[in-house]
């Protein structure tokens, strides 16, 4: 799989985890996303074909500062907890890995 299909990309690596106890689809301003036990940890935003994943403030800085993702900032304002990750040719492997810290920071969450 590569990023020539972001959304493919999304399906594909989001798929099995609806299958987890807890983990539903669901829509995030209207992006599609998942949810664990109520709590959103990926969200895939098709107009930049970016994966968006939550995790603590200070991971986000730390993947933003090594050049791994970027801010997540619609209409200008940073949400500090996301961060946007471009697909790109390892996209399978980085997303895949990402929605897994993701998943274990929702349910410490939750």
């Amino acid at each position: 799989m590569t990023a020539r299909d972001p959304q493919a990309l999304w399906e594909s690596v989001t798929g099995p985890l609806l299958g987890l106890p807890g983990v539903t689809g669901s829509t995030m301003m209207g992006l599609p996303c998942l949810r664990r036990s109520g709590v959103f940890f990926p969200a895939w935003d098709r107009r930049t074909e970016d994966l968006l994943v939550k995790l603590p403030a200070s991971r986000v800085d730390a993947l933003v500062d090594n050049g791994e993702a970027h801010a997540f900032a619609p209409a200008g304002r940073r949400f500090r907890e996301w961060a946007a990750v471009a697909p790109d040719d390892a996209a399978h492997r980085t997303w895949t890995a990402l929605i897994e810290e993701a998943l274990d920071n929702a349910s410490l969450s939750s």
